[in-house]
């Protein structure tokens, strides 16, 4: 157990390592990173290789848990609307705010009427 000195020596450290490692190192490692050719490669095939993995993970997901109560159709309209704005667009963040969107408008549709 700390105690006195060692306790507020021990909570200094940790503020210090903290604050390195929120603040000022991320910044100059993506300033060293920026430059190597494996880091520019991935950034141009990440993020379409994770909005796969979205869509994949959210269609096995819905067939499983909500498939019987509403059918699989909310689940493809919102796949495809999602696949069509990324295709047409290229922009990540509308396609799956879009895609959230469609999939909860389609799923909660069939009960309001």
């Amino acid at each position: 157990m700390l105690t006195g000195w060692s306790a507020i020596a021990a909570i200094l450290v940790m503020a210090i390592v903290t604050f390195a490692l929120r603040d000022p190192l991320p910044f100059v490692a993506a300033g060293l990173l920026r430059r190597h050719r494996l880091i520019r490669e991935l950034g141009r095939f990440l993020p379409a290789a994770i909005l796969a993995l979205l869509l994949i993970h959210t269609l096995v997901g819905f067939i499983r848990q909500d498939a019987p109560t509403v059918g699989a159709w909310p689940a493809l309209v919102a796949i495809l609307v999602t696949v069509g704005l990324q295709w047409r667009w290229h922009h990540a963040l509308l396609s799956i705010f879009a895609g959230t969107g469609c999939a909860y408008c389609c799923a909660t549709l069939p009960m309001l009427f």
